[in-house]
């Protein structure tokens, strides 16, 4: 019972140290930084450089989802989901991705609102010449 209890204690002493030496072998500026301290601009900065748009507002919003209303009804249920697939599904068209059709159909489909590819075309179709994935 003592050498479980001297093993134990051991051990934990070993994490204690481990833990407090390894917070100093970094600079202190990288060790205290973390992500809630990453500023609004460099998080839109890292958006923009994956190919994602801002989140749209206002007259923009409500051109984006009569956009995607055209080219299929059914995805405008869910407003904010719908926004969140667009601007998502721009960084798969920014990016030059494949399989652009096969991507949209997954995700504009949610909840009970499923979205076949030839949809998925029609979407793809309507960000591209709306200029919304440009930006």
């Amino acid at each position: 019972m003592r050498i479980r209890t001297a093993a134990v204690a051991t051990v934990a002493l070993v994490c204690a140290l481990t833990a407090c030496s390894s917070s100093t072998d970094q600079p202190s500026s990288e060790a205290e930084t973390t992500a809630s301290e990453v500023s609004q601009k460099e998080k839109d900065e890292a958006l923009a450089a994956a190919g994602i748009p801002p989140v749209p507002t206002g007259a923009d919003r409500q051109a984006l989802l009569d956009t995607l209303a055209s080219a299929a009804p059914d995805v405008v249920q869910y407003e904010d989901e719908a926004i969140d697939a667009a601007r998502n599904q721009c960084s798969a068209i920014n990016g030059g991705a494949g399989m652009l059709d096969y991507l949209a159909a997954q995700r504009f489909t949610y909840k009970d609102v499923t979205t076949t590819e030839e949809q998925a075309a029609k979407i793809n179709e309507a960000l591209k010449s709306s200029g919304f994935c440009e930006f």
